[in-house]
């Protein structure tokens, strides 16, 4: 059934911010890592547990096991960035948006469950939803782009996030002509091509980036040493 199909990739996606994590565990600050790609796909996983409610798409017990261990994944990740991020100001604002899409999404499930009166509909309707949110995880990395063509540096743009990123779309759009499926290409077709966006960028800049972080710890070595 393919109606249930581009969900199960999304937990993937959500392991795959574990360098960025290890990386801001270790030097105990988000620096400037952006919280974007996991409110992003926080709500993209819980999105689709609500497709996978027996009252919405019966017989989606995959699609709430995965999506469900995707949203505690990214709770987590959020309360380390919570906890690592010096700035009041933007750890208010993160938690405030995570609070509102959980708001949100309870607001969903329960129009959906009091007007939508057959399991089609309901799925018609989460399933339009889900894939509005498909494409902003997706695209939700491009928001540190503009950081990275300012200072020439990839440094907090997670190449492994972008290359699972692409992968997946790749696959998914390549599933969704097995045969046709507009609800699986629209989003994973957008996708790839965001994604291959984040590489090209990557890729432009990445000598740079090198030079940049050389720079810097020569710096930091000549200001110890003095």
């Amino acid at each position: 059934n393919h109606g249930v199909s581009p969900s199960q990739h999304y937990p993937k996606c959500s392991w795959d911010h574990r360098p960025t994590f290890v990386r801001i565990w270790k030097k105990g600050s988000v620096e400037q890592y952006s919280p974007v790609p996991y409110l992003a796909t926080l709500i993209n996983c819980m999105v689709w547990v609500i497709y996978g409610l027996p009252m919405v798409h019966p017989d989606s017990t995959l699609v709430i096991t995965i999506n469900g261990a995707g949203t505690a994944i990214e709770l987590v990740y959020l309360t380390l960035f919570l906890i690592f991020c010096h700035d009041k100001k933007k750890r208010l604002k993160v938690l405030l948006i995570a609070l509102v899409e959980v708001v949100f999404m309870a607001l969903v499930a329960a129009l959906v469950l009091t007007l939508a009166h057959t399991t089609e509909r309901r799925s018609m309707v989460v399933g339009i939803i889900a894939i509005l949110f498909n494409i902003m995880m997706y695209a939700s990395p491009l928001s540190v782009m503009k950081l990275v063509i300012s200072t020439k540096s990839v440094e907090y743009m997670p190449f492994f996030l972008s290359l699972a990123s692409f992968a997946n779309g790749v696959a998914w759009t390549t599933y969704a002509f097995l045969p046709f499926d507009p609800f699986i290409a629209v989003p994973n077709g957008l996708g790839t091509l965001f994604s291959l966006a984040q590489l090209l960028l990557y890729a432009t800049y990445y000598e740079s980036t090198k030079r940049i972080i050389a720079a810097r710890k020569e710096t930091k070595m000549e200001v110890n040493l003095s």
